[in-house]
């Protein structure tokens, strides 16, 4: 691993590997969506589907790639699969970007607020 100026070390190439796939999974607005939801607490198919503006196949399929990928996990209650976040700091990294985000697109809005309150 080499060093930058700063003394941080540059992590293993596998590490790099595995958080590009990471990333690449939640590219899909869908898919952060739905890690969205899942953060605020479980879910079946049917619930995420309509949280999301999904269709059920869709959603599904996206479930399954975020399961495979460790991001989500699942457990069966009674005849429906109960799906949950599989890993609690890529919710902090979603969590963090959204929030992020959010803010910057409510302070940039914030003229535009105001100049309609003043009749502008």
């Amino acid at each position: 691993m080499a060093a930058d100026g700063d003394g941080f070390e540059d992590p293993p190439a596998e590490v790099l590997t595995e958080a590009a796939a990471a990333f690449g999974l939640l590219a899909s607005a869908a898919r952060l969506h739905i890690m969205w939801a899942l953060a605020q607490g479980e879910s079946d198919v049917t619930h995420l589907a309509d949280r999301v503006g999904g269709a059920l196949p869709a959603v599904s399929q996206h479930l399954t790639k975020l399961k495979l990928a460790g991001l989500v996990r699942a457990r069966r209650e009674g005849r429906r699969q109960v799906y949950y976040v599989g890993d609690p700091d890529v919710v902090t990294v979603v969590r963090l970007m959204v929030g992020q985000l959010t803010e910057r697109a409510e302070q940039a809005s914030a003229p535009v607020r105001r100049l309609r309150r003043a009749g502008g």
